[in-house]
């Protein structure tokens, strides 16, 4: 007897702990628990919340193909401020599912004790019947037997009440269970529904953030260069010296490539349709200079060609559609025919560039006692915007190129260079700069950047190779713009 008895205290302090437990956790969940902060009737329910935000971009350009990869790190303050309670009902509907588990177990318990306790009751009346029968016979008992009977019928008296509460109990388990099926249902719609929520939230946060990148996408080339990544070969033809470049207009669909062999009196410019028919070596097309050229300093922007012309300081234009000269143009003063050429000779003394900002040139003279100088050019008229002296000297430089208003220079053009030198238009200022620059073949003779592919272009002993460069850029959170890693960077994109 004891044993169904104790089942029954089971059954009715299960119940209550689920009572309990519920009373306390649903409210708190769904904001009904008073003593929390409540939304008043026209305050709106904020998913996210609106710290300052610093999103750090890394924007790194992969080759071949020249599509850039960015990626955007969040910063740690900026969390989506029903996070925990999404999680909270996650975790209250595993609870519920439990909670239905265990009662299924319970019930079927119950069911079987159930069944144990009407066996037992059957036995007790039967035994009552028994005894009243003997009690009006008195002749199949005699006194001791009748009195034993007596005591196990008072034994058994106090179960019939508990029978009657066991079977009410076993009706409330039964609403219990119902009530939690009907919880679950309920709580799988507000899941439903909240996660829609968090997903429109979510959604839009995406596009803004989409937005903030659109409209910065042409300032991530202004962040600071960070890396630069081991060469990729595209192709190994030509001699040791020469140039290869595509269109450096932005935003561009030309994709084709052009190819120039050589830094001394050419006059042969390869044009192939694409990357793939350049690595390929087919579909091209020959252009033929009316002006050699000297160095290999050479760029492509908007469809037409930037040299510099054989044995002067003049920077010739070429366009490729209708094969003539649009205009050519001296650099006052600028040194040429070798007298003031990088480290590595080769009649580089005038190199032309473009970035995210225009077309430059970096050259020197013996009034600027040899240094690097730095000058903005007119694309359609070559007159010099400006200039700015470097203070490094020209001679001592590998290479040389610009992203967005800042020179960078390489320590040497052989093995074991380094990007060492940058130098800020903007800010009219210097650094020094420690990024290792892998130098697969010993020896580089054009290492130019690109703003469409954000890549470096290079000529590395007859090999026509690639680098990805990773610049780094924190936007801020209020707009588009944001500000630059360093007050050196911050300069550099806002001088363009």
């Amino acid at each position: 007897m004891s044993v169904p008895l104790l089942k029954i205290g089971a059954v009715l302090s299960t119940m209550a702990m689920v009572t309990n437990w519920m009373s306390q956790t649903l409210p708190s969940l769904v904001g009904l628990n008073g003593t929390g902060p409540r939304a008043g009737p026209s305050e709106r329910i904020t998913l996210f919340q609106s710290p300052e935000e610093g999103w750090q971009l890394y924007t790194s350009a992969q080759a071949p193909d020249g599509k850039c990869i960015c990626t955007a790190v969040i910063p740690a303050q900026s969390t989506c401020s029903r996070d925990l309670r999404s999680r909270q009902l996650r975790e209250l509907m595993e609870k519920v599912q439990n909670i239905s588990q265990s009662m299924e177990v319970l019930e079927l318990r119950t069911y079987r004790d159930l069944q144990y306790v009407r066996n037992t009751e059957t036995l007790m009346r039967g035994l009552d019947s028994r005894l009243k029968g003997a009690s009006d016979g008195q002749r199949s008992l005699n006194t001791r037997s009748f009195q034993e009977l007596q005591e196990r019928m008072a034994e058994l008296q106090p179960l019939s009440p508990v029978l009657e509460q066991y079977r009410s109990d076993t009706r409330t388990v039964g609403q219990l269970k119902a009530a939690v099926r009907s919880l679950s249902v309920g709580l799988a719609a507000i899941q439903e529904e909240l996660g829609a929520y968090d997903h429109a939230e979510l959604q839009q946060r995406v596009l803004g953030l989409e937005a903030q990148l659109r409209a910065c996408v042409q300032r991530l080339g202004c962040g600071k260069l960070t890396g630069v990544s081991n060469p990729i070969t595209v192709r190994a033809m030509g001699s040791r010296f020469g140039s290869w470049m595509t269109d450096t207009m932005t935003p561009s669909t030309d994709s084709r490539v052009w190819y120039m062999d050589g830094y001394y009196k050419g006059r042969r410019v390869l044009e192939f349709r694409s990357l793939g028919d350049f690595a390929r070596g087919q579909h091209f097309v020959q252009h033929l200079l009316p002006q050699p050229w000297s160095g290999t300093g050479h760029v492509v922007f908007n469809g037409s060609l930037f040299y510099n012309r054989h044995q002067s300081n003049a920077v010739v234009k070429y366009h490729f559609g209708s094969r003539a000269v649009l205009v050519q143009r001296s650099l006052p003063g600028a040194g040429y025919n070798n007298t003031f050429p990088y480290s590595w000779g080769g009649f580089s003394d005038l190199d032309l560039m473009v970035d995210e900002g225009g077309l430059w040139a970096v050259h020197t003279s013996t009034r600027d006692a040899g240094n690097l100088v730095v000058s903005r050019l007119d694309p359609e008229t070559l007159a010099v915007l400006r200039s700015w002296d470097t203070g490094y000297p020209k001679r001592s430089a590998g290479e040389a190129f610009m992203i967005c208003g800042v020179l960078y220079v390489t320590s040497s053009h052989l093995a074991g260079a380094k990007v060492s030198f940058a130098y800020a238009t903007a800010a009219a200022r210097y650094e020094y700069t420690d990024v290792p620059l892998q130098n697969r073949y010993a020896h580089l003779s054009m290492l130019d950047y690109n703003p469409r592919d954000r890549a470096l272009y290079g000529w590395n002993n007859g090999h026509q190779v690639l680098y990805n460069v990773t610049l780094f850029h924190v936007v801020g959170g209020g707009g588009g713009g944001g500000g630059a890693v360093d007050s050196f960077a911050d300069a550099s994109a806002g001088g363009l």
